[in-house]
C-alpha cells in the first residue's frame, strides 16, 4: 500500500510505501512471534507491542496475532513480563509496570482495526492480569511505582512518561472490559486517581526526566491532559524540544532528532485535533528513510548524520501509527484521539 503525503503546502509529494515499512517489522519477527528491536537485539514487552500495532496497520494480521500470542505465552503468574528477552530467554528480570500494561493498547488497537471478537476474548485474560499487576503498584495518591527488581524489591519511584502510558493502557483495558462485559469499576477509580496525579501532583513523579521529550508530550498523547491544558503544555516546551523543519530532539540538550519521538508528537497533536500542525511535523521526517522504504531511527541536525543505522521495529511501527492517525489508513486510526475517548466516557 502506497500513500502520497502532502509536503506542507509545497507542490512536491513524497511516496511512502506502507507495506514496505510494515515488512521491515515482519522481517525481524522471530518464528515464535517475538519482535526484537532489530535483528539480534533485545525484545521488551512495550516495544514488542508497538511493533505488533505496526504489523496490524500494514495488514500483517497473522503476524500481529502471533506477536500477541507470544506475549501470552511468556506472561508470568503475577501478570507481568520481564523487562527484556533475547530469543525468548529472560535478559533482564526487572518487571516494569508500564512495559507490562501496554499490551492493553495493542489488543484494543487490533480489535478496532479488525472487529475480531474471538481474538479479543482470547487476549482478555492476558490483558486483565497485566493491568492487575500494574495497578498492584499504584499508591493511594494515584501514581504507579515503576518497577519491581529481580530480587523482588519494589522501586518506589514514579515516572511521568511511564504513568502517562499506563493511563492510556488503563483506558484501553476499560474499553476491552466494557466490550467483553467483564466490567472493572476498580480500574475506573484507578484511572481517575492516576489522571489526577498526572494533572495536579507533579511532586509525585520523583524520577526527573524533564530533559526527555517524552516527558513533555506523553501526558497529552495519553489523554491525561486535554483541551486548553494540552495546548498550553505543547506550546510551553515547543522550542525546547523541536528543531523546526527537522523534528523532535530525544533530549533537549543534544542535536539528535529521533523518528519515534517526532512521530509520537504527531500522534499527540493529532489526538488534540491539531491535524494541520501534525501533518507539517510528519512531513519533516517523511523522507528520512533507507533505500527499502523503512525509516531511520534518528539523525543529527543540522548535519544529518544517521545514527544508529539499525532498522528499529518500534520506530517503523510508530511511523505507521502516525500516518494512520493523519490519513485514516485503518479503523484504528483514532485510538489516541481525545474526542474518541470522550465519546467512550473515558
Amino acid at each position: 500500500m502506497d500513500m502520497l503525503i502532502s509536503r506542507g503546502g509545497v507542490e512536491r509529494e513524497k511516496l511512502i510505501d506502507i507495506a514496505a515499512v510494515a515488512e521491515s517489522i515482519a522481517a525481524t519477527q522471530l518464528d515464535s512471534g517475538e519482535i526484537p528491536w532489530t535483528s539480534g537485539q533485545k525484545t521488551d514487552p512495550w516495544d514488542h507491542t508497538e511493533a505488533a500495532m505496526g504489523l496490524t496497520i500494514g495488514g500483517n494480521l497473522a503476524a500481529a496475532r502471533a506477536a500477541y500470542r507470544w506475549l501470552s505465552g511468556q506472561q508470568l503468574e503475577d501478570g507481568s513480563w520481564y523487562t527484556a528477552y533475547l530469543a525468548g530467554e529472560p535478559a533482564d528480570r526487572t518487571r516494569d509496570t508500564n512495559l507490562c500494561a501496554y499490551v492493553a493498547v495493542g489488543v484494543w488497537h487490533y480489535y478496532l482495526a479488525t472487529a475480531d471478537d474471538k481474538f479479543l476474548d482470547e487476549m482478555w485474560p492476558t490483558v486483565s492480569a497485566a493491568i492487575d499487576f500494574a495497578l498492584g503498584q499504584q499508591t493511594a495518591e494515584g501514581e504507579v511505582y515503576w518497577a519491581i527488581s529481580p530480587a523482588g524489591k519494589v522501586d518506589r519511584m514514579a515516572l511521568l512518561t511511564g504513568c502517562s502510558s499506563i493511563f492510556m493502557s488503563l483506558k484501553c483495558a476499560l474499553a476491552i472490559a466494557n466490550t467483553t462485559g467483564d466490567h472493572r469499576p476498580n480500574w475506573l477509580s484507578a484511572l481517575e486517581r492516576l489522571g489526577d496525579a498526572i494533572r495536579t501532583k507533579p511532586h509525585l513523579f520523583n524520577m526527573t526526566k524533564s530533559r526527555y521529550a517524552m516527558d513533555w508530550f506523553y501526558p497529552v498523547l495519553a489523554g491525561a491532559l486535554t483541551g486548553a491544558a494540552a495546548r498550553e503544555r505543547i506550546d510551553q516546551y515547543w522550542k525546547k524540544f523541536v528543531i523546526e523543519a527537522c523534528g523532535v530532539r530525544c533530549v533537549s540538550d543534544e542535536p539528535w532528532v529521533t523518528i519515534a519521538e517526532t512521530c509520537e508528537l504527531v500522534l499527540a497533536l493529532a489526538a488534540m485535533g491539531n491535524s494541520q500542525q501534525a501533518r507539517i511535523v510528519f512531513n519533516w521526517i517523511a523522507e528520512r528513510c533507507f533505500a527499502d522504504g523503512s525509516f531511520w531511527c534518528g539523525f543529527t541536525c543540522p548535519d544529518i548524520t544517521v545514527w544508529p543505522e539499525d532498522q528499529m521495529t518500534w520506530t517503523n511501527a510508530v511511523a505507521l501509527m502516525a500516518a494512520d492517525a493523519l490519513y485514516q489508513l485503518t479503523p484504528a486510526a483514532g485510538i489516541f484521539s481525545h474526542a474518541y475517548w470522550r465519546r467512550l466516557g473515558l
